[in-house]
């Protein structure tokens, strides 16, 4: 195949393969802030919170060898060249046009590589990494620049912002709503001998969320919300008595949890939904628990609030909605949540919401 159908080609696949947010300002400076390619073929990479990358490959000829390089917006001060190992013959940073950064790692000749293969994952807002190639253990030594790992946030400050366990920041952040007059019904789905999804690792659905529900009522509790679950540990039970729990206690509203799958466990599939069955009400739920969920997990694809006849929402008298908090077949979100701390964010998330919803109620 011609060096041209190599290059059109993989610019087509980077629609696919990479997530696009808003862009930084032209002349601000690079929005590559550390690098590092490891020993086991990864490119990891930090940058500016939100940044729009941009990806190529381009198949070697006579005089070079395969190229892979990476787009950033804002402009490097210091265009510089850095010797490879390995399969590498070196990496080259610059500026292209004005206002840009540019990557490029170029491979050796006869390095085999699978570029249609190649998956670029946003682990936050500010990480990305893409496994390039495979080479025996110690055959790589590592290149790079600068602490990919550096967080944007201030570790304290956010373990007390994400700390479930004490009266702190959290509890005090949380809306307050009249206490002992609200009900609210938890269903963790699937149980005991239904796992639900299974994902990445040997991930179950029925654990994580069952972690995540009992992480809710208890920050609901604090603020004075009588909370009932449908389940409290590993328990099989049908869609018929989750409903009947809910409608037998007459119920303000009713939040079903759940974590998601894709089909043929494609890792590149991530995201957040919210469903409802009908109703101004329940999408108001939906909508509310929606935005707050998306807040703590940045990178994350909003698949919005949408209507859904699943049997627990369908069935229910009152506002009902059924929550996905993540693919578990996802690399980005099942990373996330096999993570505890990634878990109370997400409750926090949800309790947030059902709290902004029952404060509209009086």
């Amino acid at each position: 195949m011609s060096k041209f159908f190599f290059n059109k080609l993989f610019r087509y696949l980077s629609i696919f393969l990479f997530f696009n947010s808003s862009i930084s300002p032209v002349r601000s400076s690079s929005a590559l802030a550390a690098w590092s390619l490891n020993s086991n073929g990864v490119l990891e990479l930090r940058t500016k919170s939100n940044s729009k990358l941009k990806a190529y490959f381009q198949k070697g000829g006579n005089t070079f060898g395969d190229r892979f390089w990476i787009d950033f917006p804002g402009e490097l001060k210091n265009p510089r060249t850095i010797e490879g190992n390995g399969p590498i013959k070196e990496i080259r940073l610059g500026k292209p046009i004005k206002g840009k950064t540019r990557l490029v790692v170029e491979f050796s000749a006869n390095t085999n590589l699978k570029p249609l293969n190649w998956r670029l994952v946003g682990i936050d807002q500010n990480r990305w990494e893409i496994k390039l190639f495979s080479l025996p253990k110690n055959s790589f030594k590592k290149i790079g620049e600068g602490l990919v790992s550096k967080s944007t946030i201030n570790p304290r400050a956010k373990q007390k912002f994400f700390s479930v366990t004490e009266r702190n920041q959290e509890f005090l952040q949380l809306p307050d709503v009249k206490k002992n007059k609200f009900y609210v019904v938890l269903d963790p789905g699937h149980g005991g001998q239904d796992p639900g999804a299974i994902g990445i690792g040997g991930l179950k659905e029925s654990e994580v969320v069952l972690d995540v529900s009992k992480r809710v009522k208890n920050l609901l509790s604090e603020k004075g919300v009588f909370v009932r679950m449908t389940r409290n540990n590993e328990v099989d039970l049908d869609l018929p008595p989750r409903v009947s729990i809910a409608n037998r206690t007459d119920a303000d509203i009713f939040v079903s949890i759940h974590a998601n799958a894709s089909r043929g466990k494609r890792r590149d599939i991530n995201g957040l939904e919210t469903f409802y069955y009908t109703g101004w009400r329940g999408r108001l739920l939906a909508k509310k628990i929606q935005k707050q969920i998306l807040k703590v997990s940045p990178g994350s694809p909003d698949r919005g609030v949408r209507q859904g006849r699943f049997f627990v929402i369908k069935n229910t008298k009152m506002p009902a909605v059924l929550v996905e908090i993540g693919f578990l077949t996802g690399r980005l979100d099942a990373r996330r949540l096999e993570k505890s701390i990634h878990r109370k964010r997400i409750a926090y998330a949800i309790t947030k919401g059902i709290l902004e919803y029952l404060s509209r109620l009086g």
